[in-house]
C-alpha cells in the first residue's frame, strides 16, 4: 500500500522531472529506449505532426526490458512506429546502447553515418526521465537545441498504464538521484533542484523507494 504522503512526494518529483517544453520542429526525433512502448507512440505522433523528418530509435535491452522486448528496445519501438504509419525510410535504428550516455553517443554516430545535419533534437523519453535526459544531452552533445517530450499522462494514470506503481515511484526517485549526482561525474549539466523536491526525495528514500538508486559506493558509470 502506497501512502498518501508517498504519492504527494512522488507528485512533487514527477512535476519537477517534466521540462514542460512546447514541441517544435527539430532536425530529428530521438526515442530513448526503455520498458515503456509509449515512448514510441509519442515519437510517432510527433513525427505525424511534422515535428521531425526523421526518427532515431535507440536502445538494446536491460534487465527491465529483456522479457518485454526480447528483440531489443529500438527494434520494438521501430515495429510499433511502422504499425502506426511511419514509413520505414524515416526511421533509423540504433540497437546497441545500454545506457543514456550510449544512447546519445551512438545516436550521433548513426546520424553522422546517414549524413544528416543536426541542429536540434526532439528528445522523447519516459515522463520522469525528461529532465535527466535533457541535462545529459546538453552536456554530451553541446551545440544542439534540445526539446524534451513525453506522454502527457498524469502520475497515477501513468502508474496504472505501466501496471506497477511502486516500480514507477522507485524510478522517479532514481531519476532524481541522477539529476543530483551526474553533474559531478561530468555526465550532465547542473540544474537547480528546489528544496521541497529534495525533501520529498529524501523522504521517499527513507520510505524504501530505493530499488533504482545507484549504490552509495559506485564510481561514475559511463553514462548510466
Amino acid at each position: 500500500m502506497i501512502s498518501a504522503q508517498a504519492w504527494a512526494d512522488a507528485q512533487l518529483l514527477w512535476d519537477y522531472h517534466r521540462m514542460h517544453h512546447e514541441p517544435r520542429p527539430c532536425s530529428v526525433a530521438v526515442g530513448l529506449g526503455s520498458h515503456d512502448l509509449g515512448v514510441a507512440d509519442v515519437t510517432t505522433e510527433l513525427y505525424h505532426q511534422g515535428m521531425a523528418p526523421v526518427i532515431v530509435f535507440t536502445g538494446a535491452t536491460s534487465p527491465t526490458t529483456r522479457e518485454r522486448m526480447p528483440r531489443g528496445e529500438a527494434v520494438h519501438y521501430r515495429e510499433r512506429a511502422l504499425e502506426l504509419g511511419v514509413p520505414d525510410s524515416a526511421i533509423l535504428l540504433e540497437p546497441h546502447a545500454t545506457n543514456t550516455g550510449e544512447n546519445i553517443e551512438f545516436t550521433r554516430a548513426v546520424l553522422a553515418e546517414a549524413d544528416i545535419e543536426v541542429s536540434s533534437v526532439l528528445l522523447v523519453s519516459k515522463p520522469y526521465e525528461e529532465r535527466r535526459s535533457y541535462a545529459m544531452m546538453r552536456k554530451l552533445w553541446p551545440g544542439v537545441d534540445v526539446v524534451s517530450a513525453s506522454t502527457p499522462m498524469a502520475l497515477k494514470e501513468y502508474a496504472d498504464f505501466i501496471g506497477d506503481a511502486r516500480m514507477v515511484i522507485d524510478m522517479i526517485v532514481g531519476a532524481l538521484q541522477r539529476v543530483l549526482v551526474f553533474p559531478g561525474w561530468g555526465l550532465a549539466i547542473d540544474q537547480d533542484v528546489p528544496a521541497p523536491v529534495v525533501v520529498a526525495y529524501e523522504r521517499l528514500c527513507a520510505d524504501g523507494f530505493t530499488s533504482r538508486l545507484l549504490p552509495a559506493d559506485v564510481a561514475a558509470p559511463p553514462g548510466a
